[in-house]
């Protein structure tokens, strides 16, 4: 069981590792994904899914290595998983189906333009990216696994190049309003 656990931890920090990688590839140039005739999502989720395989294979032989090992460590992993849950299911609340899949940002011809600030997003600017994080985290504190420890890290400093981009691109397209909402409201971790 535990084996499959750390598979499945390892699987997992691999996929949310790359994330920020992706919308790396899509805010710095919105603007030309916009302008495409096709969807950018038949060139950018294949990329994505050999940035898994790539980062798969980099961090493989480390997969079985842990810092510690305790099923006890199952206990605060589950009330991480919890909160990363609450937190995608308060995202989705203001948000659209198109919004959550990111087609404002990659299609041109998408009208559904619209600045939200209320509800979860009131307290931090990107709650799924948080949600995101305290995934990992989950499985970092319950696998134990360095490699898990490692692919957040990199999840860490690829994340927040990505949020300054995807800040520089919101500022573009929503202005003012876009800069108030940024000085009012931190990105990731709420204010206590």
């Amino acid at each position: 069981m535990i084996h499959w656990l750390n598979l499945c931890g390892w699987m997992a920090c691999v996929v949310y590792s790359t994330i920020p990688s992706f919308w790396l590839l899509i805010h710095p140039r919105a603007d030309y994904w916009r302008s495409r005739k096709h969807s950018p999502y038949l060139v950018l989720l294949p990329l994505w899914f050999v940035m898994w395989i790539i980062l798969g294979w980099l961090t493989s032989r480390w997969r079985h290595e842990a810092i510690y090992t305790t099923p006890w460590a199952w206990i605060p992993a589950i009330f991480l998983f919890s909160t990363g849950l609450w937190i995608y299911s308060q995202s989705a609340k203001q948000f659209s189906t198109a919004q959550l899949r990111g087609l404002p940002e990659v299609l041109g011809n998408h009208r559904e333009q619209q600045l939200v600030t209320s509800g979860i997003r009131s307290r931090v600017r990107h709650p799924i990216y948080l949600a995101h994080l305290c995934e990992m985290l989950a499985w970092n504190v319950g696998t134990g696994l360095v490699v898990c420890y490692a692919l957040t890290i990199l999840a860490l400093v690829t994340g927040a190049l990505m949020i300054r981009w995807e800040d520089a691109e919101l500022q573009r397209r929503f202005g003012e309003e876009y800069g108030a909402y940024r000085e009012k409201v931190p990105a990731v971790l709420p204010r206590i």
